[in-house]
């Protein structure tokens, strides 16, 4: 039996605008458009959808190491969290234990979606091809009502279709695929104490 719990895990970076985007746009949408391709539907993980009261830390965690593939969003912020570096480099390190995005095995379980500036990306993360998004970026909830929503559509279209495919291709799971880096969670600061 499978330990995969979820198709895929989205990976991106709370800072900026990725985040409105992601959750006005691009989530509902890919999970549409995922329907659309196969059944059963894919599942997708995303934190926003975590239950409240859970350890959020060993929930992440969990959750990447019962997913089959790694979906990044991809803006300069991401290569600065940590918490992302730790997504990335424990699915990179499941990739090496497979041979895959080598040179034998070019494919990996990573799929990096560009939404903003490649200019300011560490070198080594330019060698991976990654799909554009950068001209369907807008994260404010009125850019569905314009023209140019259509080829929003589209392009998740065609991407869920790649996706699904990838999808069907995840070597089965392991129970000890590898957690790499994770850091502590943040301390919340105590709460102030009102004066009267």
């Amino acid at each position: 039996m499978s330990g995969y719990k979820y198709d895929f895990f989205i990976s991106y970076c709370r800072y900026g605008s990725v985040q409105r985007w992601l959750l006005n746009h691009f989530l509902d949408k890919l999970k549409e458009c995922l329907a659309d391709q196969y059944a059963p539907t894919p599942t997708v993980y995303v934190d926003r959808t975590m239950e409240r009261g859970v350890h959020w830390p060993s929930n992440l965690q969990d959750a990447l190491r019962h997913s089959k593939i790694m979906i990044q969003l991809l803006t300069p912020q991401y290569y600065t969290s940590r918490w992302c570096m730790a997504e990335q480099k424990s699915m990179r390190a499941r990739e090496d234990r497979l041979g895959l995005a080598s040179s034998e095995i070019s494919q990996g379980l990573i799929y990096p979606i560009l939404y903003s500036d490649s200019e300011n990306f560490p070198i080594e993360e330019k060698e991976r091809s990654w799909v554009d998004l950068k001209d369907v970026a807008h994260p404010d909830p009125v850019y569905q009502q314009s023209r140019k929503y259509l080829r929003f559509h589209t392009k998740v279209n065609d991407l869920a279709a790649d996706l699904v495919r990838l999808a069907k291709q995840a070597p089965p799971w392991q129970s000890d695929w590898p957690d790499v880096d994770p850091p502590e969670p943040p301390l919340m600061p105590p709460p102030q104490i009102p004066r009267f």
